[in-house]
């Protein structure tokens, strides 16, 4: 009886190699992300092709054409971005407080890095006029590769 005690774990408690294995696995899935963005990018600096979601599209609706380029100039000067462009007079329908509400907007189109979008979007936030401004952003699926080097000379180092 005392030789099956030495072999059999009391229960409740696991073996050591048992936990072993589960740290194993739970530090595989935390750090998946970073591996795969890491083995993207060494990918792309030895092949010299674009990884597909490296830069994004932030697209941002201002009120006027005067916030909107003081927006840009902003975020230009931040190197949040490398460009944006300035599309006047968009028709906007939409809610807003139960009501349809109808105006005319400035619609920003803005290209950056997708690693500085969430800092492009606390800034929008902080100077944007509107209670809740409309800001989201797509990522690049593909572009002109000498395009894609300008974008990120443009807009600096993370």
């Amino acid at each position: 009886m005392d030789r099956l005690g030495s072999r059999c774990p009391l229960p409740g408690y696991l073996r050591p190699s048992v936990l072993i294995c589960l740290l194993i696995l739970a530090a595989s899935f935390l750090s998946y992300p970073v591996l795969r963005t890491l083995s993207l990018q060494l990918h792309s600096a030895i092949t010299g092709s674009y990884v597909s979601g490296t830069y994004s599209i932030v697209f941002v609706n201002c009120p006027n054409e005067q916030i909107a380029r003081d927006i840009a100039r902003a975020i230009l000067d931040k190197k949040l971005a490398a460009s944006v462009n300035i599309l006047p007079k968009a028709s906007s329908l939409y809610f807003w407080n139960g009501e349809i509400e109808e105006a005319t907007e400035i619609l920003l189109l803005i290209k950056t890095k997708t690693s500085k979008v969430r800092m492009l979007f606390s800034y929008i936030r902080l100077v944007h006029p509107f209670e809740i401004p409309e800001v989201f952003s797509l990522p690049m699926d593909q572009g002109d590769a000498r395009y894609l080097k300008w974008l990120e000379e443009g807009t600096g180092e993370d």
